[in-house]
């Protein structure tokens, strides 16, 4: 019989002895028995639901215990009510408005009126409202009902999330992108630097003492960082907020010709320490790329997990697919991954505990970030050194200082509610991270400190990894010119300590990157081969200047770094800190790759390929042969059940 009641309790079918006891099942899974479902399963589900404070249809489908086609066409047959594959609807509500009610009106002429793909404790409020109307309306999936509000409305969803921001808050957009007037500043800046020696005494003495103290502000903010000591095993027994307490939390992937890394994200993501009802994870992914697109329908997911397909447009960036997956959000929290990414199965759970014990101010929290194939030659381990320069030492005492951050790309948790606040990511600006921490900061918020490693690949050829560092220094030129459009404004926001910090962080990072070979080779000659220059206050105090940034720059370098190494217990990398200086020589290069970039592509996101690693440290990561390393293999995605 139909199970339509407040509940069904079924008794005997576990057997004798205490584990017989009767189990409610409650109607939003309750439909299911007479549909022929196995009891046990629905006992579990009907179990499992109040301990973790969620309902029972979301931890059966989350869980993978039936799949989302079975359970709403079992659904629609319980109430009479026809299953709908393909789907006319007419739409006067927007997309976000209608997704989150799971319901919309269908194109006349119809049998039903509506639609719905009711979520969660909506099912048992539409079985119950059958008592009370002879007439509901027709069912369908979430996921059927996604794809025909996307198709229909593709344009829109494709313009809301390339140009959301510009439309709400234009003075924060890189839109309409770098200006003549932009260009003038650079030309003028990079002529002046060129023409340095040629130009009268005086002048080019106050030039070069002007670019000493834009880079000693710089090193000043990476040298005071290593007093600030984060300590990771403050956390490591922190009494974390239990399944009940725990909210529902939102993973976002955007994948792009990323077949390769598929199904070690997936073990990845699958490993998590989190409540399986409680997690929603949406894969995003562009409109032509089929191979990603297959090697993910070759893995049988539960329902937490969603694939979102971005409708074509421009620009072809990861923020803009963001954008398009943001309304879709459950959680209220939101973190950010990259493919390859391998995450500390307890990071989900870490992040909520900081998150619910911080003061709403605390937007985001950044996560620390590893390259795990260091071993793969000698840049993959000077890469890993600056990383854990970043991450483990310049990040935590940003964070302890509350001052404004560019984030990482990924492993970035944020307040679901924030980012909507902020109209999600800047679309058109290639390093979106960094924009979005200045844009927190300009809205009062501020960057915590998550001490839970993600492993990351690192790059091992030179070529793919300056495609990818001129990406990340062309977006800090965009967030520099996009934030000083209106300097007194943003001055205003951020005060003259955070004014500081944004300025040595953002466009003081380009720069020094820019003037790091000129400074440097100035010194030497002068130290090395120079002769001395004519005596004067401002000759004097140029030349000290030179010599007092020269050895602030290596320290700089190399103290953050052996720092960092030594908070890792990475004393095997300690050597290869004294390669920094040449390594920063390519940054340099990057960084005048950039500007060239800016002028000519400014919005061209250059992709980096995953996936090559030859090495793993951690033993995580697929290598090169398809080979795993000789490691625990994690549990694999729970397959889903069959109904009867």
């Amino acid at each position: 019989m139909a199970v339509l009641d407040r509940s069904i309790v079924a008794r005997g079918a576990l057997g004798e002895g205490p584990a017989a006891e009767a189990v409610m099942l409650p109607p939003e899974i309750g439909f299911l028995l007479a549909a022929g479902f196995p009891y046990q399963t629905l006992a579990e589900a009907a179990e499992t639901a109040p301990r973790c404070r969620i309902d029972a249809a979301t931890t059966l489908l989350n869980t993978g215990l039936i799949s989302e086609d079975v359970f709403y066409r079992a659904l629609a047959a319980s109430l009479g009510a026809p299953f709908l594959e393909d789907i006319r609807l007419c739409l006067s509500a927007g997309t976000q408005q209608v997704l989150e009610d799971g319901a919309a009106p269908l194109v006349q002429p119809s049998p039903r009126a509506a639609v719905s793909a009711p979520r969660g404790r909506a099912v048992a409020q539409l079985i119950e409202a059958r008592k009370r109307s002879a007439v509901l309306p027709a069912i369908t999936t979430p996921t059927r009902l996604r794809l025909a509000v996307f198709a229909q409305r593709a344009d829109a969803v494709a313009t809301e999330a390339a140009d959301g921001l510009q439309q709400h808050f234009p003075e924060w957009s890189c839109r309409p992108g770098v200006q003549p007037g932009d260009l003038i500043v650079v030309g003028t800046v990079l002529a002046l630097l060129f023409l340095m020696t040629s130009l009268p005494n005086g002048l080019s003495m106050s030039l070069l003492g002007l670019l000493q103290i834009v880079t000693a502000a710089m090193l000043t903010v990476r040298l005071a960082s290593i007093f600030v000591w984060s300590r990771p095993n403050a956390v490591a027994g922190m009494r974390c907020l239990g399944d009940d307490a725990l909210p529902t939390y939102t993973v976002m992937v955007a994948l792009c010709r990323e077949a390769r890394v598929v199904d070690q994200l997936l073990l990845s993501l699958g490993r998590l320490d989190y409540p399986q009802a409680k997690l929603d994870i949406k894969f995003l992914i562009e409109a032509d790329d089929a191979e990603t697109a297959a090697a993910l329908r070759r893995v049988p997911m539960p329902a937490r997990f969603e694939v979102v397909t971005a409708p074509p447009g421009l620009p072809r960036t990861k923020p803009r697919a963001l954008n398009v997956a943001l309304p879709l959000a459950r959680g209220d929290y939101l973190v950010v991954y990259d493919a390859e990414d391998v995450v500390d199965p307890r990071q989900l759970r870490l992040a909520a505990t900081l998150f619910a014990r911080a003061p709403a101010t605390t937007a985001c929290l950044q996560g620390r970030l590893l390259i795990d194939n260091c071993k793969d030659g000698w840049l993959t381990r000077l890469f890993t050194i600056e990383y854990s320069a970043l991450f483990d030492v310049l990040g935590p005492a940003l964070a302890a200082w509350r001052m404004p951050t560019p984030l990482g790309g990924t492993t970035t948790h944020f307040r679901t509610r924030v980012l909507r606040e902020l109209y999600g990511w800047d679309a058109w600006n290639v390093t979106e991270d960094a924009d979005l921490g200045i844009r927190m900061a300009l809205a009062g918020y501020h960057v915590g400190d998550l001490p839970s490693d993600t492993k990351e690949e690192g790059l091992v050829k030179v070529k793919p990894w300056l495609r990818q560092r001129t990406r990340w220094m062309k977006g800090f030129l965009q967030t520099s010119f996009t934030h000083l459009r209106h300097p007194r404004e943003t001055y205003g926001r951020l005060g003259p300590v955070g004014s500081f910090f944004a300025l040595t962080l953002v466009p003081g990072t380009v720069l020094s990157a820019l003037v790091y070979p000129l400074l440097t080779l100035w010194t030497i000659y002068q130290m090395l081969l120079g002769p001395q220059a004519e005596a004067g206050i401002l000759s004097d105090a140029t030349r000290m200047g030179s010599h007092a940034v020269f050895v602030g720059g290596l320290l700089a370098m190399v103290l953050p770094a052996l720092v960092a190494c030594r908070r890792r217990k990475r004393h095997d990398l300690m050597l290869w800190t004294l390669l920094l200086p040449f390594y920063f020589g390519l940054v340099s290069a990057a960084a005048w790759l950039a500007v060239f970039e800016l002028a000519r592509h400014p919005h061209r996101w250059n992709k980096t390929e995953h996936g090559l690693a030859r090495t793993s440290r951690s033993g995580a990561r697929l290598t090169r042969s398809g080979l795993r390393s000789a490691s625990p293999a994690p549990r694999p995605i729970p397959a889903m059940a069959a109904a009867g």
